[in-house]
């Protein structure tokens, strides 16, 4: 019997991935819980991620991108614009969209409290952020702003209150030094 060249294998078990997590959470991700939801034999995720780490590391990096569209379609890189008006108008992008994704994205990132291997992903998405904020401001301001845009999340994603993009705005810009 020849083996099957299927070249989209490892995506779809990382999509899969991230949809059994985004169902059941980091606790219901399985080799087998990834496998089955791929429609893939349970081999294959083990040749594709030889850990259940490996495979949330790459969950995580592909969760990350959906702050980061956020961010770019935000205006951000406009040295001129209101970089509080900018900052609030991408996480009322990032939080008005799929909510279950951004749920999943901040579960995936919060895993990396627990596993060791998930950190210097999360670790990498809070450097590129700082660094993309600090070609707007200085590096402390960005790492503050970074801080204050997370705490906005979570209280949103918490409370299940209405984001607030005018509240957003007002903080975002308290921390932004005045020229």
């Amino acid at each position: 019997m020849s083996r099957r060249y299927d070249p989209e294998r490892r995506q779809r078990i990382i999509d899969a991935a991230i949809r059994v997590v985004g169902e059941k959470g980091i606790a219901g991700l399985s080799h087998r819980s990834a496998a089955a939801a791929a429609d893939v034999p349970l081999g294959s995720t083990t040749y594709h991620f030889s850990t259940l780490d490996e495979l949330m590391v790459a969950a995580l990096r592909q969760t990350n991108e959906g702050f980061a569209k956020a961010l770019a379609a935000s205006g951000l890189e406009d040295a001129e614009g209101d970089l509080a008006a900018d900052l609030a108008r991408a996480l009322g992008t990032w939080l008005g969209g799929d909510r279950t994704g951004v749920e999943l994205e901040y579960e995936l990132y919060l895993a990396a409290l627990r596993r060791p291997a998930l950190r210097p992903v999360a670790a990498e998405w809070t450097e590129e952020t700082a660094e993309r904020l600090a070609r707007r401001t200085d590096p402390v301001t960005a790492r503050a702003l970074l801080a204050l845009m997370d705490g906005i999340c979570l209280q949103v994603l918490l409370t299940g209150a209405p984001y607030d993009e005018e509240y957003a705005r007002d903080v975002l810009a308290r921390v932004i030094p005045r020229p």
